[in-house]
């Protein structure tokens, strides 16, 4: 039996296929699109996931989609009657989207999905999960546990905001939820849209700018925004913002008690938003401790899975584990929309459909998150040749040699194997590695290869059976969803010059001997990498390792900032040209830049440019 899951049409469209309930494949549109955040009907992304299995869209015996239109119009209507007349303006630019679109989008995925295969009755094969569920679903029904509580936060689904279930085998359980207006992930987005970075997108840069700042206004935002209950949940105060009513996050009120007007993303990054990050990520985690906390004593759960946009805050995620409350933690590395596709997948496979449910002894059913696409060696050379690139093809011997001396000698080195990964994180088959012992790389990768900024911390993969030497922790991470501290016998003791640097010039001090992975905390988002789920990588730190003595390396996906990670030889080859990356390894092609042709490196720089 063939089920496949859709997430369309708000953000981060995405497809998931499972065959008789095990997970054949799952990508999101964006990749194949080079559309950041496509929201489209994914058509691609289906494509690929029909073409893994070997099968036409009409074997599929249902098709799931993650949430539930009509709830989420009626939450449009109700805020509307509730704040009305405030909010009209808001409520005429969305309603004709409402009446053209969404509100019939069943009729609507129907027509797509008749388009891709007619002669189908889609309306009898289709079924919608609340979205919610779909995220609870997608957690729970993944993980190695056979029994677990399920914490789901993000902005809004429908109506619910923060949810918490019980998952026992095959059956999920809603026991309680928060609904809007009142949302974490809200709040956090908030702080996201004030400080200057993009919301929905930019959460992340401001939970990597807190550790420049002190939580200095972490008092007013517990006095004025959000009043938290000793079990976690809470609600916020509504005069402060204007989501609800307006086309922004925060009001005239949210201004005045932060002290001045929303930052421009063109302006400068000042030590007000670095503590006003610090502040928000503060309060964050400890809200997320006292749910957590709550719901071990409510339900008895030895193990809790996370999931939601709020579960990719990995700082709090370290956070949870560290306060002992659950003996397992598990998040979902598609913990987003995207990941709501395979969520409401497993929700009609078990939940639907009655299907039990064995979980695969002790490890998760996301096989690593390799889900994408991959490429033969003859396709991924023909395609090269066919994009203009000078390549020599290496055995595995001279591959893993090569590249674990490019980066001891400080090279970047891009490194595409295998499938691609399915969610926002590279894990080590599109990635950009870099040496993790040279205080350079930081500062080198943000300006001249991701063009981004410069304060980014960058994430560390370090083989498994080396990770509690190297970093606090001594459990799985393949994920990069934990953030840990480097190890204190890595540090190195800052001087009384470092110790006074403010701001974003805290970067200039080395904390560690792999400082380029070591936040100004000493924190790092860490990965371990072992044999088992991805061997190519691990040999490649082993090589390294034996090579410098160090199983640490740099590892960030393989995009620049604006596109998505690449998928393609060509994307990898256009990305490579356009950067100052300097090696490829593309499965068994081995790209050196000094070994392009000028004129080719001049044209797809120009072309990049362009993007």
């Amino acid at each position: 039996m063939y089920v496949l899951g859709l997430s369309a049409y708000y953000h981060d469209s995405a497809a998931a296929l499972l065959e008789d309930g095990r997970i054949v494949a799952a990508a999101q549109e964006e990749r194949f699109s080079r559309r950041k955040h496509d929201a489209r009907f994914p058509r691609q992304a289906i494509a690929y996931c029909l073409d893994e299995a070997g099968i036409a869209l009409d074997r599929v015996d249902h098709v799931a989609f993650y949430d539930k239109p009509f709830l989420k119009f009626e939450r449009l209507l109700e805020t509307y009657l509730a704040f009305a007349p405030r909010g009209f303006r808001s409520f005429r630019m969305a309603i004709p989207l409402w009446l053209r679109e969404k509100l019939f989008l069943k009729g609507l995925l129907c027509k797509e999905l008749g388009a891709l295969s007619s002669g189908v009755d889609w309306d009898a094969r289709l079924l919608f999960s609340e979205h919610h569920q779909s995220h609870a679903a997608s957690a729970f029904f993944a993980s190695p546990f056979d029994e677990a509580a399920v914490l789901t936060l993000d902005g809004v689904g429908e109506w619910a905001t923060s949810s918490l279930a019980m998952g026992r085998g095959n059956e999920l359980t809603i026991l309680r939820e928060i609904h809007f207006p009142h949302s974490l992930g809200l709040l956090y987005s908030a702080f996201t849209y004030y400080c200057g970075f993009r919301v929905n997108s930019g959460e992340y840069k401001l939970m990597g700018l807190a550790p420049y700042g002190t939580p200095r206004f972490a008092g007013l935002i517990r006095e004025h925004l959000i009043d938290v209950k000793p079990d976690g949940s809470f609600r916020l105060d509504l005069d402060y913002f204007d989501y609800c009513t307006g086309l922004t996050m925060t009001s005239a009120r949210f201004h005045a008690l932060f002290g001045g007007a929303p930052r421009a993303p063109d302006e400068p990054v000042l030590q007000r938003h670095m503590d006003l990050a610090a502040s928000i990520q503060q309060v964050t985690e400890d809200v997320l401790i006292a749910l957590s906390r709550d719901i071990a004593a409510r339900t008895g759960a030895r193990n809790l899975c996370l999931a939601g946009g709020v579960a990719l805050n990995c700082v709090a995620n370290g956070a949870i584990l560290r306060d002992g409350c659950f003996e397992g933690l598990w998040v979902q590395p598609a913990a987003g929309d995207a990941g709501g596709a395979l969520g409401a997948a497993l929700c009609a496979h078990h939940l639907h459909l009655k299907n039990a449910r064995t979980p695969p002894a002790g490890k998760d059913a996301m096989r690593g998150a390799f889900l994408g696409p991959e490429y033969s060696q003859d396709e991924i050379a023909r395609r090269l040749r066919a994009a203009g690139a000078a390549f020599e093809l290496l055995d595995d011997d001279a591959l893993f040699a090569a590249c674990a001396a490019d980066l001891a000698a400080g090279r970047a080195v891009a490194w595409c194997q295998g499938r691609a990964e399915f969610g926002p994180r590279a894990l080590g088959n599109r990635s950009i590695l870099a040496d993790a012992r040279s205080p350079r790389t930081q500062s080198t990768l943000n300006l001249k290869v991701k063009f981004r900024e410069s304060f980014r911390p960058f994430a560390p993969a370090v083989l498994r059976e080396d990770v509690a030497d190297w970093f606090d922790l001594d459990t799985d991470s393949p994920y990069m969803l934990l953030v840990a501290e480097v190890a204190a016998r890595r540090r190195i003791a800052p001087s009384a010059t470092d110790s006074a640097l403010q701001g974003i010039d805290k970067l200039k001090a080395v904390r560690s001997t792999i400082p380029a992975v070591t936040h100004v905390d000493f924190s790092a988002r860490v990965q371990t990498v072992d044999s088992e789920s991805n061997p190519r990588f691990h040999r490649l730190l082993s090589t390294f390792k034996r090579l410098t003595g160090c199983p640490v390396v740099v590892n960030t996906s393989f995009n620049v900032r604006g596109e998505p990670p690449v998928l393609t030889p060509e994307d990898a080859f256009r990305c490579f040209m356009g950067t100052e990356i300097d090696v490829l390894a593309f499965g068994q092609c081995y790209l050196r830049k000094e070994g392009q042709k000028a004129v080719a490196k001049t044209e797809h720089r120009a072309a990049f440019a362009l993007d």
